[in-house]
């Protein structure tokens, strides 16, 4: 699994990696700032996601859309925002690589001068409408907001969901977000992978040429805050969709931490695949759902254990819940077969390989490599990752259910359509969610 690479470290702090892959006439750029939602604050939510949106719309000397002519000369190019960083990415032929580091290195050392009222108010406006569209006015899509807020409380990075909360957006000024670019949109909080159809010395001239005179900018300090305790709730969420649905969360290890990777195997065992525990049983033998999925959402700062299920027509949620509550319990009492643990482990090796098929997009070796530099600071941490999960055995999957889901609060969300709240869990308060 090691992908060969170079590291090197400008002078402004800049990490540049390159990993040489000569198959293909194509280079990938890959750019991470290590910020998002979590490096806000209440009151202040939704800016990183938000710098997403304007970072496409032109810098200092390209003060244009970012799309078009990278385009023209053939790239493919995106970017996205999480609770933990920021990326963006170019894939582009050969022959276009010094564009795209010149476009990209001017949006990081020289944004601001073109960051106008006119361009912050339309993007403001464009993510409320995203904000619309992929939540309040999408089935289920409120769902997240909800679990989030019970999760963590109100002080917490991952209280709010990374698009942010409407009234801070309408309530953000253009200084307000001018000072948080400062403070993390610069060389000493990001790392730059180019990887592809390059000799290794001149993507390291390249980078010191279109980002080495970028000034190094402040030190970020790390987002610091006790781990989060929670009581435990069951909610109502009434909404305009067809079937209920229930989930259930718990508060799990964050990323890379002890029980990581077991509690990522369980919910592999529980509910991926036909051949699933839960799927096989509420899905193929006794119909009382249309689907069910279960996932072990790592961040850097805490995780999320979730299992979602959608009731079938007419089924109440508490029989959902009846039996992922058993199926929990056996699993933190027996643990897995060996043939379950044994496919697991192979999903995830599966999973490992598909995400390096390529050389950048999201999950390409590229975005592997900032990955691990961000979070691990060891670009290599490939093999190490998967020896987590070659690790695990079925007494330490037992035992990480055990004791981070059967025995803890959680958070039971009972969404169901609007006027039939008898299908909701009977100990559910309602929760009201904009």
């Amino acid at each position: 699994m090691q992908i060969p690479y170079t590291k090197k470290t400008l002078d402004n702090g800049l990490d540049v990696i390159v990993h040489e892959d000569h198959q293909l006439p194509m280079v990938a750029i890959n750019l991470w700032y290590h910020v998002g939602s979590k490096n806000e604050r209440p009151g202040r939510t939704g800016f990183a996601h938000l710098f997403e949106h304007l970072m496409f719309e032109g810098s200092a000397h390209h003060d244009s859309g970012y799309f078009e002519p990278l385009q023209r000369a053939g790239a493919l190019l995106n970017g996205s925002t999480n609770t933990d960083r920021t990326n963006y990415w170019e894939v582009v032929p050969t022959g276009a690589l010094d564009l795209a580091m010149w476009m990209e290195s001017d949006r990081m050392g020289h944004l601001l001068p073109a960051l106008t009222e006119e361009k912050f108010t339309n993007q403001r406006d464009v993510v409320l409408n995203e904000r619309r569209q992929n939540y309040e006015n999408r089935p289920y899509g409120l769902a997240g907001v909800a679990l989030s807020a019970a999760l963590f409380p109100p002080d917490h990075p991952y209280h709010w969901i990374t698009i942010g909360d409407p009234d801070d957006l309408r309530a953000a000024t253009l200084e307000d977000v001018r000072r948080f670019f400062e403070t993390y949109y610069h060389p000493g909080n990001a790392s730059l992978t180019l990887a592809g159809d390059i000799e290794t010395a001149r993507a390291l001239d390249l980078a010191e040429e279109y980002f080495g005179e970028i000034p190094r900018g402040p030190v970020v300090p790390p987002v610091s805050i006790a781990r989060p305790e929670m009581a435990g709730a069951s909610l109502l969420l009434e909404d305009r969709v067809e079937l209920p649905r229930l989930y259930l969360s718990w508060h799990s290890p964050a990323m890379f931490e002890d029980g990581d990777a077991a509690l990522d195997l369980a919910a592999d065992v529980l509910a991926h695949g036909k051949t699933s525990r839960l799927y096989k049983q509420l899905v193929y033998e006794r119909r009382v759902a249309t689907d069910v999925s279960a996932y072990q959402h790592s961040r850097e700062m805490s995780g999320v254990f979730q299992v979602a299920c959608t009731a079938a027509a007419g089924v109440a949620l508490p029989v959902l819940e009846q039996a992922v509550t058993e199926a929990l319990a056996a699993l933190a009492a027996e643990g897995p077969t060996s043939d379950e643990l044994e496919r697991s482990e192979v999903q995830i090796e599966a999973q490992f390989v598909y995400r390096l098929q390529t050389v950048g997009g999201f999950g390409g070796k590229s975005d592997q490599l900032n990955a691990y530099n961000v979070f691990r600071k060891d670009p290599g941490y490939f093999d190490q990752d998967l020896a987590r999960y070659r690790a695990v055995t079925p007494s330490q999957m037992a035992d990480a259910v055990r004791q981070r889901i059967v025995g803890a609060p959680r958070v039971a969300l009972s969404l169901v359509p609007r006027g039939q709240r008898q299908l909701a869990l009977p100990d559910a308060s309602e929760v009201l969610v904009s």
